[in-house]
């Protein structure tokens, strides 16, 4: 059964390690491997946690195994989601993205907003997500492709 709560302290080293494989596994099907080893890395363990820290953030579990996470920002961005890659398709980034606007609708937001990567962008498009910009963004020396994308609560 899968359950979400909030993040702790205690979760961060989880949080990127499902981000670096979520990257490696998975966004490599879309990125090259130059693309890829630019993106998945985290040069800074504690700017990294302080971020989750700060805003909602959100844990996907399974059978006590940490398996998803997701954010919002106070102006409704939707900062980062990333699922394990071996927990792809049985629903964890649903249950993240419900939980996520459950808590901006809590807080009287009224759209929610991120940077979609190619691999994402037709989950977002399926969960009601607009496409508004096509992006080129610099990421080490790298330039990747993502959407600025919308969906209104």
């Amino acid at each position: 059964m899968l359950q979400v709560r909030r993040y702790t302290a205690d979760d961060c080293d989880d949080t990127i390690a499902i981000f670096l494989a979520a990257i490696r596994e998975v966004a490599s099907r879309d990125y090259s491997p130059a693309e890829i080893e630019a993106w998945a890395k985290v040069e800074d363990r504690d700017a990294w946690a302080e971020r989750r820290a700060s805003r909602p953030t959100f844990i996907a579990e399974r059978a006590g195994h940490f398996i998803g996470f997701s954010d919002l920002e106070p102006d409704g961005h939707l900062d980062m989601m990333f699922v394990h890659p071996a927990h792809q398709g049985i629903g964890v980034a649903s249950l993240l993205l419900a939980t996520v606007e459950k808590e901006a609708k809590k807080q009287g937001i009224g759209r929610i907003f991120t940077e979609a990567s190619l691999t994402a962008r037709p989950f977002f498009e399926r969960r009601g997500f607009s496409v508004i910009a096509r992006q080129s963004v610099e990421k080490r020396g790298q330039r990747l492709t993502n959407f600025r994308m919308e969906k209104f609560l």
